[in-house]
């Protein structure tokens, strides 16, 4: 809290160390929820703007950091949602794959295209369930946390967490189990 009071003064620096402490975070929550580098590094600066106009509205009734993540997350749910992105998404997906160099390794091959299934799977998931799935299982945080980030009850979080992982085992069939 000594932090944000120290940003909402004005402090030089201030808002720069909460950049430093949850951008990488946040911005791997962009990524895996948009699924394009751009985007994300779009939203990412987005979501700081966002920040640093809400900031004087902070309570400080969660951590900072579950603060910023319902922050990012609804960020990149209103991104998602725009007309504007679903139209770009088909082609921008194709043109943002990096080629695959010439790799002799089976074994990097075979998880390149395991990410890649994982990736397309998740695009397919409702966007409550992705964001769940994402924030529990991908960034480690508690239902509680996830809740706290959704604006939703933790028995949401846990539903939505189980039925994602049952959609996605359906979309990748046989590669769970490897």
């Amino acid at each position: 809290m000594a932090l944000v009071e120290r940003c909402r003064r004005g402090e030089l620096g201030a808002f720069e160390e909460v950049y430093r402490a949850h951008s990488s975070r946040l911005y791997g929550l962009a990524l895996r929820m948009v699924g394009n580098p751009s985007d994300a590094e779009d939203l990412l600066q987005e979501i700081f703007l966002s920040a640093h106009r809400k900031l004087d509205g902070f309570r400080g009734e969660s951590a900072l950091g579950t603060w910023l993540y319902r922050l990012a997350t609804n960020q990149c749910l209103d991104h998602l949602r725009s007309k504007s992105a679903r139209a770009g998404q088909l082609t921008d997906a194709l043109d943002d794959e990096p080629s695959m160099p010439d790799v002799r390794s089976r074994g990097i091959v075979d998880a390149t295209v395991a990410k890649m299934d994982l990736e397309r799977a998740l695009a397919h998931l409702p966007e409550g369930c992705r964001a769940a799935f994402l924030l529990y299982d991908v960034e480690g945080l508690e239902h509680r946390e996830v809740a706290d980030a959704l604006g939703i009850a933790e028995g949401t979080s846990k539903s939505q967490v189980h039925k994602a992982r049952l959609k996605l085992r359906a979309l990748l069939g046989g590669r769970t189990k490897a």
